[in-house]
C-alpha cells in the first residue's frame, strides 16, 4: 500500500526488514549528499563566473573615467594652487582611495572563505557519527 505521497507504507514490516533497508538509506543519503555539493559548487561557480564579467565590464569603464577625472581635479585645483602641487595632491587621494578599497576587499574575502559550503558540514557530519560510534 502506498501512502498519497507515493511512499510505502512501512507500518507492517518487520524489525529485520527495517534493519536491512538501513545501508540501501545510508547508500542514498550520501548520494543525495554529493549531489546537494555538486549543485552548490555548479552554482557557485556561475554566479562568480558571471559577477567576474560584470567586474571586467565596469573595469573598462572605470579606467577611461580615471583618467577624466584625475585630469578634471589637476586642472581644477590648478586655478588655485601650481599644477605640479594640484597634481600631487589628486595622486595622494587615489593612492589612499586605493588603499582603502584594497583593505575593504581584502575583508571580503576572509568573510567568503569563513563561509561553510556543504562540503565541510559533510565532513562534519561524519566526524560526528564516527565519534558516536
Amino acid at each position: 500500500m502506498t501512502t498519497p505521497r507515493g511512499f510505502r507504507d512501512r507500518s507492517e514490516d518487520s524489525l529485520l526488514t527495517l534493519l536491512g533497508d538501513i545501508p540501501e538509506l545510508i547508500r542514498n543519503l550520501v548520494i543525495a549528499e554529493v549531489d546537494a555539493g555538486k549543485a552548490w559548487v555548479r552554482r557557485a561557480s556561475k554566479d562568480s563566473g558571471i559577477g567576474a564579467g560584470w567586474f571586467a565590464v565596469a573595469i573598462f569603464f572605470l579606467f577611461w573615467a580615471v583618467g577624466v577625472m584625475v585630469a578634471f581635479a589637476i586642472i581644477g585645483l590648478g586655478s588655485w594652487m601650481p599644477y605640479w602641487l594640484s597634481a600631487l595632491l589628486v595622486l595622494v587621494v587615489l593612492l589612499a582611495a586605493t588603499a582603502l578599497f584594497v583593505l575593504l576587499g581584502v575583508r571580503r574575502f576572509q568573510k567568503v572563505m569563513k563561509a561553510q559550503n556543504p562540503a565541510q558540514s559533510i565532513i562534519r557530519d561524519v566526524r560526528e557519527v564516527r565519534d558516536e560510534f
